[in-house]
């Protein structure tokens, strides 16, 4: 079983997410990981290949091994970075590869990583509200991929890839554990829960289901400038609806399977922050889609703060719709 070099702080651990292609780009990318590995793990024999795996009767996962400086990246964070590129409640698929060997897992190489593994997985069926399907146990084999497979989008930039450029792109930005902490002060547990998480509030019993005065609403996290009050509009979901943002650029759009559903994730490009979900039975007149929004994600700035509180720049929008 190969082992990577260890120093200091170093810890290892082993994770499966579908198509080790991908998630060996994406958890390379952030800061605090030092070396990653793609792999096949916890199967029935040594020395499996790759077409052996694929036709998934090996018992292996296609795995990364991911070796990380404790002492700048928590297990508790970098497992809560794995989960926001798999669907935690899939059984043997993910994205468009289905087999066994697409399980996901986390697989630990230290006994004294099962607690934290073991809370982490519960807070995440605790903030579904449904159960998970993350394998979860130590780590009883890993045999490294052939080397065509290691850092496999390096080498093919336009290769197959599950794995959005968005998250990619969030997962470099990521800023630690002390930023997160702050985070997670300031906001409420349900604000912390729903942008942080992924949570959903309630409907009908949030914060802006029925306001609709004029102003702005921003990030809750980071205060960036997400949608007017001119493009809020009654739906009857019990959330608050929006036909546009302020700028289409200031949204990630990501696929999401959660609940036997196909759904359109909406997070914010700049925190990173889960708002809710897009769809398209909006009014037509203005575009058709309807952008389901948390209370809980947002910030409300009225039309006489806006200037106060930086967004003066913006006031002319709001005569214009």
């Amino acid at each position: 079983m190969e082992t990577m070099k260890k120093a200091g702080s170093d810890k290892e651990i082993v994770l499966a997410g579908g198509c080790f292609w991908g998630v060996e780009r994406y958890l390379g990318l952030i800061p605090g990981v030092l070396e990653t590995m793609a792999g096949y793990a916890n199967g029935d024999f040594p020395n499996p290949s790759y077409e052996q795996v694929c036709a998934g009767s090996t018992g292996f996962a296609e795995a990364v091994k991911t070796r990380y400086d404790a002492g700048k990246l928590g297990l508790p964070e970098l497992l809560a970075l794995f989960y926001k590129i798999i669907d935690p409640c899939s059984v043997n698929k993910q994205g468009g590869d289905v087999g066994p060997q697409y399980r996901t897992g986390v697989y630990y190489l230290d006994e004294a990583d099962s607690p934290a593994i073991s809370e982490s997985l519960t807070l995440l069926g605790e903030s579904l509200a449904k159960p998970v399907a993350i394998e979860s146990g130590p780590l009883r084999n890993f045999y490294p991929a052939e080397e065509c497979h290691q850092k496999y989008l390096e080498k093919n930039p336009k290769g197959y890839c599950h794995i959005g450029l968005d998250l990619c792109q969030a997962a470099s930005r990521y800023k630690g554990a002390e930023a997160e902490r702050e985070i997670r002060e300031r906001l409420s547990p349900m604000q912390y829960e729903v942008a942080r998480r992924g949570a959903t509030e309630p409907p009908f019993d949030n914060e802006y289901c029925d306001l609709f005065e004029p102003g702005i609403y921003v990030d809750v996290v980071d205060a960036t400038p997400l949608f007017l009050s001119t493009a809020k509009f009654e739906s009857g979901c019990g959330w608050p609806s929006f036909s546009k943002p302020v700028d289409e650029k200031i949204l990630s759009k990501l696929p999401d399977r959660s609940f036997g559903r196909e759904r359109t994730e909406v997070r914010s490009s700049t925190s990173g922050s889960h708002l809710g979900h897009v769809f398209a039975d909006g009014p037509m007149a203005s575009g058709g889609l309807r952008y389901c929004i948390n209370s809980a994600s947002l910030r409300f700035v009225p039309k006489n703060k806006m200037a106060e509180e930086g967004y003066g720049d913006l006031l002319p929008l709001l005569d214009e719709d």
